[in-house]
């Protein structure tokens, strides 16, 4: 059960964000690239539970590889899991971190990277198929897949459920007094930083999981899934974008005397999550395509392939009458 644990510690990490800092140590300096690049702080809350996930996915790992040498885990669902380990650290740890209380547009890459980077790395990694193959029988049949099986996960691991969530989040938070009270209360900026890995991850499940779901959406359907969720995108990044006044009052006050100013900030947060949100939603729609592609590539070959075996035997039989005939 210990990769159960990593795993929950790596979604909990977010939950973790030392926000407290960012609110109560004064008007940082203007940030520039070496701000963002070296600024980092390591905040023992949030880099042990990153550590300890990345160890024990590794330890599972080369286990699993270690007894099925003949079946062992595909490389890159390790690189996937680090890389999504690394956009959490890049979020929480990084001069992002420092800056996000101040600038509304750095606060938005922020919550960018756990939406498009952290969450579907994560999902791509497999853990649940990991843990399946690391536990031991008795551990997968009398805890693991209980669970998995019940209604309570059935029902959120439900696409249309992640979906809703996804958006009930991602517009709660910006159109409610929430966003204000996550920049003014540390305890509340970290359960919205929760809010928005664990909603990401319902999100891309049903999208680039390779986990075994009961769900397991078709191709067409979804490209439709993302689609459907793109324009949300858009309009709450436009919504932002060309709002005549600041929507939260806690960036006009921070007291910073150094640029952009606070509308002009904003205007350029609306702008990121517009642009690069969307550019996000393309990607991704385009890999499904592509995938989709493979895939019926991959049965078109099976069915000629079946075809030609089916036909070989009658092909044989039908060249040996001829023969027995002349």
């Amino acid at each position: 059960m210990l990769l159960a644990g990593a795993a929950a510690a790596a979604v909990l990490a977010a939950s973790a964000a030392p926000a407290a800092l960012a609110h109560g140590g004064g008007v940082p300096p203007p940030p520039d690239a070496g701000a963002f690049l070296l600024g980092w702080t390591l905040y023992p809350e949030v880099a042990l539970p990153l550590l300890v996930a990345a160890v024990a996915y590794l330890w599972a790992v080369r286990r699993v590889n270690a007894v099925h040498p003949a079946n062992p885990i595909p490389l890159d669902r390790p690189v996937f899991f680090l890389v999504g380990l690394a956009c959490i650290a890049v979020a929480l740890m990084s001069g992002i971190e420092h800056y996000d209380t101040e600038l509304f547009s750095v606060h938005m890459v922020q919550h960018l990277l756990l939406v498009f980077g952290a969450a579907p790395a994560l999902v791509l990694a497999a853990p649940i198929t990991l843990l399946l193959r690391v536990a031991t029988p008795e551990a997968r049949t009398r805890w693991i897949l209980p669970v998995l099986r019940s209604r309570p996960v059935r029902v959120i691991a439900h696409p249309l459920v992640g979906w809703l969530l996804f958006t009930f989040v991602m517009w709660g938070s910006h159109v409610s007094p929430l966003f204000e009270a996550a920049l003014e209360d540390p305890l509340v900026h970290d359960l919205e930083h929760g809010l928005y890995l664990a909603t990401a991850l319902l999100f891309w499940m049903p999208v680039v999981g390779r986990d075994p779901s009961p769900w397991r959406l078709p191709y067409p359907a979804r490209v439709f899934y993302l689609v459907l969720q793109m324009p949300l995108n858009s309009l709450l990044g436009v919504a932002i974008l060309f709002s005549e006044q600041v929507l939260y009052p806690h960036y006009a006050t921070t007291g910073r005397p150094w640029p952009p100013s606070p509308l002009e900030d904003q205007q350029l947060a609306g702008a990121i999550m517009w642009g690069l949100g969307d550019a996000g939603f393309v990607l991704a729609i385009l890999l499904v395509i592509a995938a989709w592609m493979r895939h019926e590539e991959a049965d078109t070959r099976r069915r000629e392939a079946l075809e030609d075996a089916l036909a070989a035997p009658g092909a044989h039989h039908a060249s040996g009458g001829e023969s027995g005939a002349a």
